[in-house]
Parts: C-alpha cells; structure tokens; sequence
C-alpha cells in the first residue's frame, strides 16, 4: 500500500477530489496550505506526489477531523532500529482515546518518515499531548523532528 500526498489550495485541490470522487482522497487544511492525502495500492493521480509506502495501518483515513503529521528525519544506518520503534509507538497509540486512524509511513526519496495520525477532534490529540509532558523523549535524529497539523474541510457541491 502507498500513501501518495500534495499541496496546493483548498480550491485546487478540491477540484480533483470532485473530479476522483472513486478514489479514497482525504482533504484537510491549516491557516497556510491545503492537503491531499491519496491511499492506494495502484498509481497515484496526483502529477508530481511525495510517495511514501505504508509500514503500518490501522483505522481509516476518511474518519477525524484532525490530522497530526509527525516529520521525522531518520539516517539511512537508522532505519532499521527506527522503523521497529515507530511500529511499536503505532500499536501503543492505536490505542488512545479519540484515535481514528494511524499511518506509519517510509519515504521514497528522502530521510524524513512520516507518522500520520487522525484524531476525532484537536481536544483528543492535545489531552494525548499533554499526557506525555515530563516523558523523556531521544533525540538521535540527524535534524530534529517537526510537526504540522490540519483540519478536515467539507467539500460544497
């Protein structure tokens, strides 16, 4: 399975979801830019996708209002060890209250993984947050991890 993803705008992208109604297209935004999030296991729609292969799935893409994209960059000696432990951490939180769906996703042409997690609203996501102050993290990425989130957005017809 790969999960294929694009930027643009709202109005853009929008335009394809209505015009791939067939496909399982997830759209969602933050205050700078919009979102598409294609899952499949054939080629993507998108011109010019960022390609990640899915490692680990659970849940349904098309559920939650909010989406967390946790950005980790991971040496190429790394992944091995890394991608265990983000499998392990997937299975962990699969279990949190307010999740909806869980990706663990290899890049195919950077170092940056992704960790894609719905959740049913912001509130679920920031009480998992907040559970995890005074928890020691490690820091052994070659540049330090970031994370961008986005709301869902209701297409009109």
């Amino acid at each position: 399975m790969m999960l294929y993803i694009t930027y643009g705008t709202v109005d853009y992208l929008a335009k394809l979801v209505k015009a791939h109604n067939d496909k399982r297209l997830r759209l969602m935004a933050n205050n700078d830019t919009a979102v598409l999030f294609h899952e499949t296991d054939g080629a993507s729609i998108f011109n010019v996708p960022k390609r990640y292969e899915v490692l680990e799935s659970t849940g349904n893409l098309l559920h939650g209002k909010f989406a967390v994209v946790n950005n980790i960059p991971v040496s190429y000696e790394g992944r091995p060890l890394y991608e265990k432990r983000f499998s392990d951490r997937a299975l962990l939180l699969e279990k949190q209250r307010g999740i909806t769906a869980i990706r663990v996703l290899r890049p195919e042409k950077s170092d940056t993984y992704i960790i894609l997690t719905l959740w049913e609203n912001e509130q679920f996501f920031k009480a998992w947050q907040d559970s995890l102050a005074g928890i020691e993290q490690q820091h052994t990425f070659p540049r330090p991890s970031y994370i961008t989130t986005y709301s869902s957005i209701d297409i009109e017809d």
